[in-house]
């Protein structure tokens, strides 16, 4: 194995059973199916280096695993902070703001129609692979998804 085959990153296993898995890396989209499964669940956030099986390279092994988390996904019944109400108070519907959280993790505040509000929190909540790698390449564990009509809020909190 050459230094060139191996891929170091962060990964999103989007599929998982006993005998492999799927790593989907969360800042290329590269995707990884792994020949055996280390001990990864779907929806974990693994930091480490996978490379390919010899002689095909069609299949890949986890040769090293720094860290695994795995990551949640959920809709709230809170309504958004005041915070988050006055951010999308000042945009126009269907702007996005993104916002530091202090510490880690971030908050996105958009703003939709109010008859779409729950239309755009099932969009968002549906897309759990792209929401689940940006929340690994955050760094975070936990997304949480509030709303209010005309108001889409998603925390990305560790």
């Amino acid at each position: 194995m050459t230094d060139e085959e191996r891929v170091e990153g962060t990964f999103l296993v989007t599929a998982a059973d006993e005998d492999s898995a799927v790593l989907k890396d969360v800042d290329t989209g590269q995707v990884h199916t792994l020949s055996s499964n280390p001990g990864v669940e779907r929806h974990d956030a693994v930091s480490g280096v996978v490379s390919p099986d010899p002689p095909m390279n069609v299949s890949y092994q986890l040769v090293e695993m720094r860290s695994r988390t795995p990551l949640s996904l959920e809709v709230s019944d809170e309504s958004p902070t005041t915070h988050a109400r006055d951010i999308a108070a000042d945009q126009p519907v269907g702007e996005l703001t993104r916002e530091e959280r202090a510490g880690t993790g971030e908050l996105h505040v958009i703003t939709v129609p109010e008859e779409t509000t729950a239309e755009a929190v099932s969009d968002v909540a549906d897309d759990e692979e792209e929401t689940l790698s940006r929340a690994a390449r955050l760094g975070v564990n936990r997304v949480e998804i509030r709303s209010e009509p005309g108001v889409v809020v998603v925390r990305y909190m560790p």
